[in-house]
């Protein structure tokens, strides 16, 4: 079901895939029963946090679905346990989440970030130190640093993490997804979320999933040509803004 989901995400054609996820759609459109290619990329960890959020009580079930998701698209191990990190982190906190963390790389990373946010370093060191890009052993760390750091104020955890620059809309959908299970809608910034477009995947319906979630219900329905019609409007705004953004 997650690879077929996966495929029709990718033929509505969203800006800004990542290869990895590129590769691995095209695998699963040509029918191979295995699709992940080996990227330590940052795109399974992106999506991980619902599966904390959904199984919040069932470690094992968090773990299989975790690191099934994740080998969907990305093998190395450190995209998959950044994935499951992620994932546990809304389940169990961060100390917990850490102590299942056994990849070396990604767990040195993860304790720096630890140490940083502990120290009360400023965005721009814990950045310098940290790294912003869309290697998971950055991501997912900068991540966390944001969280322990600026978590109790979303709104300025949000901005502090986008202002530090990198794969900011990665960081910062991984940094959301734990604000959004930490203090629930209430607590975000009301403002903002009124200003997002009420279409496919706009507040409306997110909220109708939400609710399906959570009492066993079928998902709300959305409009397919919509949803694609949107993401073709986006392109020439991105490329615009990229090339507002080279040529200041």
């Amino acid at each position: 079901a997650f690879r077929r989901s996966l495929l029709g995400w990718f033929w509505r054609l969203p800006w800004g895939i990542g290869l990895a996820t590129v590769r691995s759609s095209f695998k699963i459109m040509l029918g191979l029963s295995t699709s992940g290619v080996r990227s330590a990329g940052n795109g399974s960890a992106m999506r991980a946090a619902i599966i904390g959020a959904f199984h919040h009580e069932d470690e094992s079930r968090r773990r299989e679905f975790g690191a099934a998701i994740a080998r969907t698209t990305h093998t190395d191990e450190r995209a998959v346990q950044g994935a499951l990190f992620v994932a546990e982190l809304i389940a169990r906190g961060p100390a917990e989440a850490r102590a299942m963390t056994t990849e070396s790389m990604l767990g040195q990373a993860l304790d720096q970030a630890v140490a940083l946010a502990a120290r009360g370093a400023s965005t721009s060191e814990a950045a310098e130190a940290l790294k912003t890009t869309g290697y998971v052993v950055h991501t997912v760390p900068f991540a966390l640093y944001c969280y322990l750091r600026y978590g109790d104020t979303p709104l300025l955890a949000l901005q502090e993490c986008i202002g530090a620059g990198g794969d900011t809309d990665s960081i910062a959908a991984i940094l959301g997804a734990w604000l959004g299970a930490r203090h629930g809608e209430q607590g975000l910034p009301a403002h903002l979320i009124a200003e997002l477009n009420d279409g496919p995947f706009g507040p409306t319906h997110l909220r109708g999933l939400a609710a399906a979630l959570a009492g066993g219900a079928p998902p709300p329905r959305y409009s397919w040509l919509r949803a694609l019609l949107r993401n073709l409007a986006l392109y020439p705004v991105v490329i615009v803004h990229g090339f507002r953004r080279i040529f200041p």
